[in-house]
This record gives C-alpha cells, sequence and structure tokens, in this order.
C-alpha cells in the first residue's frame, strides 16, 4: 500500500489515532483497530521518539517475552539524549525482530556492553534526515512506520520527511485542556495533500490517507 519513496530514503508513514479536534491525548483510541490498520503498510521498521518508549518501560517489566519476532519490523527509536535503557526487553517483548538506537554525537556516552546497535547522525541533536538516509542503506528497510506523539510526527513533517500521513478519526472532542495536537506544538505548513482514500469504520470511525505531494 506505498508508493515510491525519494531514492535517498524509506518511505514514510505517519499513522495517528487522533480524535475530532485534532488532539492526539485526552481521549481513549481504539487501540485494536489502529494497529489493525497499522498492518497495511506491512511495514520494515516502527520509527518512535525516547518519550513514547520510555512511556512503555514500566509495563516491560511484567510483559511476556517471546524473544524477537522473527519477521517482525525492526524498533528504531530517536534517543539523543540516550535515556533509554531497556533495550534488551524490547527486542524480546515479540513485536520486533530487532531493536536500533538513533543518537548524535552529543549523546551521554553509553553503558559499556550495551547489545544494542546504533547509528550516531547529526551534531547537537539527531539529524533525521541523515538518520532516514542511512535506514534506508540497511538490507530490507523500505516502508517505515511512525509510532510516536507529536514532537517527533512535527519534527519529520516540518524537515519534509514524510510522505503519507493516516489519521484514524475519532467521534471525540478531547477540549483545550487536554488537546496535544498529533504534530506537536508547532504550526505545520503543508501546500499539496493529495486524497489517497477514505473509508467510514464501525463505530462512527473515519480513517483518512493523505499523499504529502513534494
Amino acid at each position: 500500500m506505498t508508493a515510491d519513496a525519494p531514492p535517498e530514503r524509506p518511505y514514510v508513514v505517519v499513522h495517528v489515532a487522533v480524535s475530532l479536534d485534532g488532539a492526539a491525548t485526552g481521549f481513549e483510541p481504539d487501540v485494536g483497530r489502529f494497529y489493525e490498520l497499522a498492518a497495511s503498510w506491512d511495514e520494515d521498521a516502527t520509527l518512535a521518539g525516547a518519550d513514547t518508549i520510555l512511556a512503555q518501560e514500566p509495563a516491560l517489566a511484567s510483559a511476556p517475552q517471546p524473544g524477537p519476532a522473527e519477521n517482525g519490523p525492526v524498533l528504531i527509536v530517536v534517543d539523543g539524549q540516550g535515556r533509554v535503557r531497556e533495550w534488551e526487553a524490547l527486542r524480546n517483548v515479540g513485536h520486533w525482530s530487532d531493536v536500533l538506537a538513533l543518537h548524535s554525537d552529543a549523546t551521554p556516552a553509553r553503558p559499556p556492553g550495551r547489545d544494542v546497535r546504533e547509528l550516531v547522525v547529526g551534531r547537537d541533536r539527531v539529524d533525521l534526515a541523515a538518520a532516514l538516509t542511512a535506514i534506508g542503506e540497511l538490507d530490507g528497510i523500505n516502508t517505515v512506520r511512525v509510532d510516536s506523539g507529536g514532537a517527533l510526527n512535527g519534527a519529520l513533517l516540518q524537515a519534509g520527511l514524510v510522505d503519507e500521513i493516516s489519521l484514524l478519526v475519532h467521534p471525540r472532542m478531547a477540549g483545550p485542556q487536554e488537546t496535544q495536537f498529533w504534530y506537536g506544538p508547532q504550526p505545520v505548513s503543508i501546500d499539496r495533500l493529495e486524497r489517497i482514500d477514505s473509508q467510514s469504520l464501525d463505530d462512527g470511525l473515519i480513517w483518512l490517507r493523505y499523499r504529502v505531494q513534494k
């Protein structure tokens, strides 16, 4: 379900569950349907921000550890500050085939003997464009699905690194007190979007897909 990406990097999809007022928080998303639709892209890699992964770390302690998913995607985490610690648990939780850390030159020294592949791209922070170029040079990574919060979504959009936007719109209004826009706190301007598909689903859900025109 993907089109061609620029030759220097993989095809990048931002797939987000949102409320009618554009929030990614402040409501209960249909997680089952969200990940059912996410399988549409048969992603080779899942790209996440460190905050998204850190929010999951407490649950990893009691989660089953069946081992790496043989044919699963690679989990790639933007971890410029070197905060993620549970790499082995992430590898073994059964969702991903392997894990990969994205760091910059300014990332603090990592613990000795840490068993995780890493790419160092950027001086003061992770250079997302350089990271995606390097990721595209890895064997078998042609499609990347972003599964993260607004900060990473917005940074990718602002850098022109997103090929497709997928929104699973819920019949909810999160309200201004709770609203954290799915594209982060900074305005994002995209002049040209081509509708790929729109579907009306059960329970009032609407699935919208747009290709970002370069």
